[in-house]
């Protein structure tokens, strides 16, 4: 009998010893990157298999061993990347922090809401017309802009990390509790905060030289005092965009077009903004340089940036140079 009880301890002691280089060796078979995705409410024999099909782990037993040994853990959903052989317990581990694989969306300034839209669906994770379709509800700002007709020009630009499971509702939040946090910190006023984002979204698509934004700023609002027309072409390709028939240029049926966004034909700011302005704009808005200029041209060098004049034949001057450009 005690024979037989040394052999049974031998046994156990051979079969643990074994379980347990097992569940402590990476698996050999791992043949390169792989992707699992959980679904919410995953069983553990279900993750087993899922993690044995995809090469991640050799038997769904090791596993199953590893929750055992770790009943208290939780289990949570979402996508895992491996890129390296992993031990078993490594797995599970993993698996229960929720380290799950995070996509990187890089949202620069002055893009739009169809900008967004196309890189959102490149990631593979969310429809493009998804996507646009709460991007055009601007009840989650109606607090804070009331007149904004979309929520465009309040899905700050910024690095954002997405989940396989995150929805547009749960981006489009992101980017405006960003906005918010920004909004607040500018400390500017709440009771005109669509008309600055509106602004600040035409001098963030007029220049890409930072120093030029406040004077940029400063031509639309003194033509808003007097009264003029602002005759700013990227309004015109965004009511175009709007309308579906923006051909890459701008044609004589773009500068004629009644819509609201087409500020060749409608006096005053467009009723929303046309991009989302980064936190430069935003200030060149809140305060615009103190000049007298009310047009301005590209350089002819090429540089980006403008000339800038007072009066009109100062600025048939500077396009005309502009036109001579080589």
């Amino acid at each position: 009998m005690k024979r037989l009880l040394v052999v049974l301890f031998l046994i156990l002691l051979i079969a643990g010893g074994f379980l347990f280089y097992s569940l402590g060796l990476p698996y050999a078979g791992f043949s390169g990157e792989a992707f699992v995705n959980i679904p919410p409410r995953t069983s553990t024999r279900e993750i087993a298999r899922l993690l044995r099909a995809a090469g991640v782990i050799q038997n769904e037993w090791q596993f199953l061993v590893a929750r055992v040994i770790n009943r208290g853990a939780t289990l949570q959903a979402g996508e895992y990347r491996f890129d390296r052989p992993m031990k078993p317990f490594d797995v599970f581990g993993k698996i229960a922090r929720g380290d799950v694989f995070y996509y990187e969306l890089r949202v620069p300034e002055g893009s739009n809401i169809f900008d967004i839209a196309a890189a959102v669906e490149k990631l593979g994770l969310i429809k493009r017309d998804e996507f646009l379709k709460v991007a055009r509800d601007p009840s989650t700002i109606r607090d804070l802009a009331p007149e904004a007709p979309t929520l465009e020009g309040y899905l700050f630009p910024s690095t954002y990390h997405l989940i396989r499971q995150t929805t547009p509702q749960q981006l489009v939040r992101e980017m405006t509790n960003q906005f918010r946090k920004v909004w607040k910190e500018l400390g500017a006023p709440n009771t005109t905060v669509n008309r600055i984002v509106t602004l600040a979204s035409l001098v963030e698509k007029e220049t890409a030289v930072p120093d030029e934004r406040p004077e940029v700023a400063s031509v639309y609002t003194n033509r808003l005092e007097l009264g003029m027309k602002l005759d700013c072409d990227p309004t015109t390709i965004y009511a175009a965009l709007l309308e579906g028939r923006y051909r890459g240029t701008i044609y004589r049926s773009d500068l004629d077009s009644p819509n609201p966004y087409n500020t060749y034909r409608n006096p005053g700011l467009p009723p929303g903004p046309i991009a989302n302005p980064g936190l430069a704009s935003l200030k060149a808005a809140i305060s615009p340089e103190k000049t007298n200029y009310i047009y301005f041209v590209a350089k002819p060098d090429g540089s980006g940036a403008h000339v800038f004049s007072e009066t009109l034949a100062q600025h048939n001057a500077a396009v005309s140079d502009y036109r001579k450009r080589p």
